[in-house]
């Protein structure tokens, strides 16, 4: 009869879970394999290896699991069940409530989670490049979206909103990790949506007149 394989030494979703932490906290290139192993619960090598495959096997797995749960805060750009202002609102806010929460490392993983990367490691950083790319055309979807609908008026100022959402998204990371509040990031929101509210097609009420 032949023998059956060892059972894994680790719970995967568990290990999945501590390695997407120190991912997040720390970056991909600053995080060793042994601290990996580590976290994970001092698993073996072997075991890491027959699990994984590599640390950037590992990573591309984090980043998935990641864009399934966290980054779900995304999915409002996508629905357009909501108005496009609202889609991009509840994404800006449900994203910093996200990124300051203290039951996960500070800011985006996407953002943060390889900066910096050496030549050899340039596929990792690819990978949240065209993440993050997403999130670029999400929000230009929304504003064509509006302009399409009536929503918006087509100016100088709405051709540059797409660039102006996405830079104030992705500086959230930096805000998040340097300590900020949820107040402070929802105030923040509120005023760059005026950018919007004033770029809106105003209808017109005429008076009604009182001949008959």
């Amino acid at each position: 009869m032949a023998r059956t394989g060892r059972p894994r030494e680790f719970d995967r979703d568990k290990a999945i879970e501590a390695a997407t932490n120190l991912f997040w906290k720390q970056g991909y290139e600053p995080t060793s394999l042994t601290q990996l192993k580590a976290c994970m619960g001092n698993i073996s090598p072997a075991s890491f290896y027959a699990a994984f495959g590599s640390k950037e096997a590992l990573f591309r797995e984090v980043v998935q699991r990641y864009l399934e749960t966290y980054g779900q805060v995304m999915a409002p750009l996508w629905d357009e069940n909501l108005s496009p202002r609202e889609a991009i609102e509840r994404t800006l806010r449900g994203s910093a409530r996200m990124q300051i929460a203290k039951t996960h490392p500070a800011g985006c993983l996407v953002v943060v989670g390889a900066s910096n990367c050496s030549p050899e490691n340039e596929p990792v950083q690819a990978l949240l490049t065209a993440e993050r790319e997403r999130t670029r055309t999400g929000m230009k979807a929304c504003i064509e979206r509006a302009i399409s609908t009536g929503e918006l008026n087509v100016s100088a100022a709405t051709d540059a909103l797409p660039d102006i959402l996405t830079t104030f998204f992705h500086g959230m990371t930096c805000e998040a990790r340097d300590g900020t509040t949820l107040k402070n990031l929802d105030a923040a929101i509120t005023s760059l949506l005026t950018l919007w509210d004033t770029n809106a097609v105003k209808t017109r009420t005429g008076k009604r007149s009182n001949k008959r």
